[in-house]
């Protein structure tokens, strides 16, 4: 039964919000806000950073409370209203009726202490079970949730585990006093497409078996496609869309909607070739590579640590980059593809292989070749202003007239869709996407003819990612900029490439012309990363699902 359909009948309702209101000062996070979900049912909160929904998921537990945000409305969740909820009754639902798992798991959970004491520590807190029932408790949800040969593995810390694995931990968590509820805030938003679509299959499988309800807080449109019944989506802190997943991604109502689901990039749509690298050939029509090679990479092979510790990253890798073109290099975490990046940039130094720029070989660094960073905010001082920054390129090449810095560093500001006004202000007053402009107006600012990206959009909004990538498209256009794109997400690397280079374990395992990597992949690793992409229609989801339905390894 969806939350629609039980919204008439108050003893289906796990979750009731009427207008739900949040302020933190003079901002209004949440305005009044309106909504039901059934026991079972799954809802899932979709908008952009500053939407208002991980507030709102927040609210359902009360988290709120002693923090100083003003909280209007009613919130009902299990039976408990949470607004007049004394602190041993929050306490109560917490954990034990509904349980919340957020995006970050690192942060959530403790580095000092195995991951099977934390979960049992949680049951213990709930239950008032034995130490030793605590344990066996932790082993079982573990198993749950697909952790292989859990007993041994509870034993493990947090750094032990990978991405996927500390995220199904958490999971495995709030599942051990079996809660009514679910909340799941951007469970996937760090993970590969392979372990997200295995965390999300496992929340649809928890979801069958237990009967609980799961509310789901994503950016992400094809997420939702993947995992829920309903959709609301939020702009501003209020609701501008409500309904079923596939009414309202095959037919949005609201403006917005359409302006989010047309700003999601998809595997099926092919790029329109417009780089100066490539041109059709003579009756043919077929896409041939223009241009002269400005970056090669023969033979790279990169080493980390020594004798039989060594771990080798990336082996045997050989690349070209012409003039104008984009080079789209994915692959899952440790397929090597930022070392790469690393090393085409000369930051660092291969153990084996050259890589050559316009012809000669490179050691070290060249102004040349420049690299945009996935996390603007660790890349760039934050107690200088982002001018500063920017300059810095201007400078290294010996530029002195502070005049003419400053005017060259608005210029850039501007070219990158900024205000030149905003040359004294700190990375901090920016948002992510505008940090990102940033990243990109100090490569520019060397008059590069190479910049490698680096998971430039990962952790940005639909929206805000097709605005950069737009960005980068434009200027690679104008400028005849050749760009290399580190990425794992398949769909944003199809947008944007001329050819694609599919990494797995440290070597190349697939390349060539995107359309025929997309269109016909040879190698059965990029027909599996291929499978995993969500879908935004929740038909071929559940198909894809289905396919999938083997034991998980993440």
């Amino acid at each position: 039964m969806s939350a629609i359909d039980s919204a008439g009948d108050a003893r289906t309702d796990l979750v009731e919000v009427t207008d739900l209101s949040v302020e933190f000062g003079p901002v209004r996070a949440v305005d009044g806000l309106s909504f039901r979900l059934g026991r079972g049912a799954a809802l899932a909160l979709v908008g952009e950073s500053g939407s208002g929904k991980s507030t709102v998921a927040a609210a359902l537990l009360g988290l709120h409370h002693g923090t100083g945000a003003r909280v209007r409305g009613s919130v009902t969740v299990a039976g408990t209203d949470v607004q007049r909820a004394s602190g041993e009754e929050l306490r109560r639902l917490r954990g034990a009726r509904a349980a919340m798992v957020f995006q970050d798991p690192l942060s959530s959970l403790d580095p000092y202490y195995a991951v099977g004491d934390q979960i049992a520590e949680v049951y213990r807190v709930h239950t008032r079970a034995s130490r030793r029932a605590a344990r066996a408790r932790a082993v079982q949800v573990l198993e749950r949730v697909g952790i292989p040969d859990a007993a041994r593995r509870s034993r493990s810390r947090p750094h032990e585990f990978s991405g996927g694995m500390r995220q199904r931990a958490l999971i495995a968590m709030a599942l051990a006093c079996e809660p009514d509820l679910l909340i799941a805030d951007e469970p996937t938003t760090a993970l590969d497409v392979t372990v997200q679509a295995q965390i999300l299959d496992l929340l649809h499988t928890l979801r069958e078996e237990s009967g609980m309800g799961l509310l789901l807080v994503t950016h992400d449109v094809g997420v939702a496609a993947e995992s829920v019944d309903e959709v609301l989506v939020m702009r501003d802190g209020r609701a501008v869309e409500h309904g079923p997943v596939a009414a309202v991604l095959r037919a949005p109502s609201a403006a917005y909607t359409r302006e989010l689901l047309g700003a999601v990039p998809r595997v099926d749509a092919p790029r329109a070739v417009t780089g100066k690298a490539a041109e059709k050939a003579p009756g043919t029509g077929e896409v041939v590579l223009a241009g002269e090679v400005v970056l090669e990479a023969t033979g790279l092979r990169r080493e980390f640590g020594r004798g039989g510790r060594a771990l080798t990253a990336v082996d045997d890798v050989s690349l070209t980059l012409r003039r104008g073109e984009t080079v789209g290099v994915v692959g899952e975490s440790g397929s090597g593809k930022t070392t790469l990046g690393r090393m085409l940039v000369g930051l660092l130094e291969p153990t084996a292989g050259e890589v050559r720029f316009e012809g000669r070989a490179r050691h070290g660094t060249h102004p040349a070749v420049q690299m945009v960073f996935q996390d603007p905010v660790s890349s760039l001082n934050p107690r200088r202003g982002v001018g500063e920054s920017i300059a810095d390129p201007l400078r290294a090449r010996g530029e002195r007239d502070e005049g003419r810095i400053r005017r060259r560093v608005t210029e850039l500001l501007e070219r990158v869709g900024l205000e030149g006004a905003h040359y004294d202000r700190y990375p901090h007053e920016f948002s992510g996407g505008q940090r990102q402009r940033v990243g990109i107006a100090r490569a520019l600012a060397a008059d590069p003819r190479v910049i490698v990206c680096d998971e430039p959009v990962s952790a940005l909004d639909v929206t805000t990612q097709a605005q950069v990538v737009a960005l980068l498209g434009e200027l690679q256009r104008e400028l005849g900029i050749a760009l290399v794109f580190v990425a794992h997400d398949l769909a944003v690397v199809r947008q944007v490439s001329d050819r694609v280079a599919v990494m797995h374990r440290g070597r190349i395992v697939e390349e060539g012309p995107a359309e025929e990597v997309y269109g016909a992949p040879r190698d059965a690793y990029t027909r599996q990363l291929l499978a995993a992409v969500p879908a935004l229609d929740p038909e071929v989801a559940a198909r894809r699902r289905a396919a999938r339905r083997e034991p998980a390894t993440a």
